[in-house]
């Protein structure tokens, strides 16, 4: 073990570790840019993956206010992804072309730890493991947080801990299966953004929630435009249907009610 006394940067970093992992297939000049932000998109994936654990194991004890960081923080790596896409638009469909075909079958759908992410917030989908049978410890991974309340059960839970009407259908449901919205929660919501002095800490959970809900779309929608402006309207390289696929995604609402209470007000 290397004593603080002579730890350098480049060691705690494990750089030599670190920049070793690129290894572009080609030799065209680009494909280096195409790795190093998908890498660097998975290293702020694992740390929020980490921050989302952390707020959930608050909020599941009633902790709230201390969420809010970690929650707050996602919101934050959010959009330092979603701006790394117009770095990645600086490459043309003829240079991405030059590339491509080294790529496979290999594509950002396929990314385990964003659909841990999807997963952990509510939107779940058992249908994505079949995609990581061959590592073990993501399949395993992502199994896990299938199995899992989601980080919106969490806060229904704490709905309904504070006294609000929340259905116990809702609160008994299975969270394996994907969550479907419910009026009677869309109320118990509406009594709290009705009322936020009453319920501050419960509107400003939510708040945050809608601010991850909000960060994930605006991620979507850009992901869609950089896709259309380098490959059109070709397939994906997974074998999705490219574009079409991703604008899809577009109307998926992590926490439904608060994006629908807004209309009640």
């Amino acid at each position: 073990m290397t004593r603080s006394s002579d730890m350098t940067y480049a060691g705690y970093l494990a750089l030599d570790d670190l920049l070793s992992t690129q290894h572009p297939l080609s030799d065209q000049h680009d494909e280096m840019l195409f790795v190093v932000i998908h890498q660097t998109k998975e290293l702020w994936l694992k740390q929020i993956l980490h921050e989302v654990a952390l707020a959930q194991s608050l909020i599941r004890v009633g902790d709230l206010v201390p969420a809010y960081k970690s929650l707050a923080r996602v919101s934050r790596i959010q959009a330092v992804m979603t701006q790394s896409w117009d770095i990645l638009s600086t490459m043309t469909p003829a240079d991405y072309l030059k590339f491509r075909g080294v790529l496979g079958s290999s594509s950002g759908f396929q990314s385990d730890q964003f659909r841990r992410f999807e997963t952990m917030l509510g939107l779940k989908d058992p249908s994505f493991l079949r995609f990581h049978e061959e590592r073990p410890e993501a399949h395993a991974a992502l199994k896990a947080a299938l199995a899992q309340p989601s980080l919106y059960d969490d806060a229904l839970a704490q709905l309904a801990v504070a006294g609000l009407p929340v259905p116990t259908e809702v609160l008994s449901r299975d969270v394996t299966q994907p969550y479907e919205p419910s009026e009677a929660v869309e109320a118990a919501w509406l009594e709290v953004y009705r009322d936020t002095e009453r319920w501050w800490p419960l509107y400003q959970l939510a708040e945050k929630l809608v601010d991850l809900d909000d960060a994930l779309l605006t991620w979507r929608h850009k992901h869609v435009v950089t896709v259309e402006r380098i490959i059109g309207r070709r397939r994906g390289t997974g074998g999705t249907e490219g574009v079409a696929y991703l604008a899809s995604t577009l109307t998926r609402r992590c926490f439904p009610e608060l994006w629908s209470l807004r209309t009640k007000l």
